[in-house]
């Protein structure tokens, strides 16, 4: 999804705007901003005119000729509703437009020779560790992406969250084995601030980067053949956090398995 800033249009700015005022993420002003530029080229008339029959056509074209997960669907209502909530107003109540209703699955859950095999995938040392870190907190892709050195409390077991999703802080364990790989990587690698440093100064980690390394298209590929969770998936929303929902006790040894499915507000 390309970045808001490199999209702008009249729509684009006072949506983005609006978000910014109310302090909303870079990520989600990048999602609203695409699903209502997309909205404006389906209707192809002005948006202060837009009658709730306008959006009702526009979420069966999502659902039945883009097939859009209902998650992604979702999404777009937000952007809707938000823009006609504090953009643009209109005669009609926003909350006419509806959501989809999410199909409940269950998350895959890993054996314990399993983790090892997937995380034995990678042998560079900077992603395995990356990828034992996500797995071993529960953590998001983000969130370990802008993780600092000073975030890791050794004396305390625990890690210091400060890029969570809404601008949230959080505490998360630290097990001792992950701290032992912590150590093991910075001992090789010495990052100055951030834990897992991008390419050029002080970008972190994507998505898209980390996939380029060749060793980690091997783990992608284990990932699909085995768990039938592709590239695409992955990319949407790291393949190896939405696998690893639920992890086993070798790297949880300080905490439960329950606490690690989300790691804990604390």
């Amino acid at each position: 999804m390309t970045p808001y800033r490199k999209r702008l249009c009249p729509l684009t700015k006072r949506l983005a705007e609006d978000m910014k005022i109310r302090n909303m993420a870079d990520r989600t002003i990048d999602a609203y901003t695409y699903h209502a530029a997309k909205f404006a080229d389906f209707i192809k008339k002005p948006l202060d005119r837009v009658t709730p029959e306008d959006v009702r056509s526009f979420q069966l074209y999502l659902i039945e000729t883009r097939k859009l997960a209902y998650s992604s669907f979702n999404q777009a209502v937000c952007a809707l509703r938000f823009l006609y909530t504090h953009s643009i107003r209109v005669p009609w109540p926003v909350t006419m437009v509806p959501f989809g209703k999410r199909p409940k699955t269950l998350p895959v859950v890993l054996g314990r020779q399993e983790v090892d095999e997937l995380l034995r995938c990678t042998k560079n040392l900077k992603q395995r560790t990356f990828i034992t870190t996500l797995y071993a907190t529960g953590m998001r892709f983000s969130e370990a992406a802008n993780l600092r050195i000073e975030d890791i409390d050794s004396k305390r077991m625990q890690i210091h969250i400060t890029h969570g999703k809404g601008a949230k802080q959080r505490q998360v364990p630290l097990s001792p084995r992950l701290l032992k790989e912590l150590r093991e990587y910075w001992i090789q690698y010495k990052p100055p601030s951030l834990l897992f440093p991008g390419k050029k100064p002080g970008s972190t980690f994507t998505p898209k980067m980390v996939y380029a390394e060749s060793d980690y298209k091997e783990l992608c590929e284990y990932l699909d053949r085995e768990y039938g969770i592709g590239y695409e998936d992955w990319y949407a929303e790291s393949a190896v956090e939405s696998a690893m929902k639920s992890p086993p006790e070798p790297l949880l040894s300080s905490c439960t398995l329950r606490d690690c499915v989300r790691a804990p507000t604390l």
